[in-house]
């Protein structure tokens, strides 16, 4: 997907100058299209190693199959949940969020594997939408839940629009900012 009206939009933050070769890669389509599923994976598989997140210590397998099926689970949520037609990310934002899930995980009982991931969309602010869930490991009861917030960007050309333009626009963009927050399960008993 080309986004070339976005060019500088995150210079301010720690992204840096986004290079040309870049930009062609800035979002991620959402599309149920298998067609454009195919070109996806196969666009995914030709990235160069600069193009890949590094995961220092974490498991870079783990962090790979759970960003995988993040994206599965906003395909899925982007027609049942948010009643849109095209949903765009920035590029790396699965691979940090994964990243950031596995990392959590490392001290649990159950590792990963005992994660319940609730994914939830903010619009505006305060107005959060459960649109996805995904059970690691359906084998394994549920040590701790992550609590995943995704907001809508609002630094983008879209935020100059009009309110009843903007409910023409059937296409969201999620900010590169989200927020994740653990909630353990259990309690550690001394005694």
């Amino acid at each position: 997907m080309e986004v070339l009206t976005v060019q500088n939009q995150f210079a301010d933050q720690h992204y840096g100058d986004i290079t040309a070769t870049r930009i062609r890669n800035w979002s991620r389509s959402l599309s149920n299209n298998a067609q454009e599923q195919q070109q996806n994976q196969q666009h995914e598989t030709l990235q160069t190693e600069e193009e890949q997140y590094d995961c220092d210590s974490v498991d870079a397998a783990a962090v790979n199959e759970l960003s995988q099926r993040l994206l599965t689970e906003l395909r899925a949520a982007k027609t049942r949940n948010l009643t849109c037609t095209e949903v765009s990310l920035p590029t790396d934002l699965t691979q940090r969020i994964a990243s950031d899930i596995v990392r959590v995980s490392e001290r649990e009982p159950c590792g990963i594997r005992g994660c319940t991931v609730f994914v939830e969309y903010e619009e505006e602010a305060n107005n959060l939408k459960r649109i996805a869930k995904l059970k690691l490991d359906p084998e394994m009861v549920s040590t701790f839940e992550v609590y995943l917030t995704l907001r809508q960007d609002k630094r983008g050309w879209t935020a100059l629009l009009p309110q009843f333009i903007k409910g023409l626009s059937r296409t969201i963009t999620i900010s590169p900012d989200y927020s994740i927050v653990k909630r353990k399960l259990y309690s550690h008993d001394s005694n």
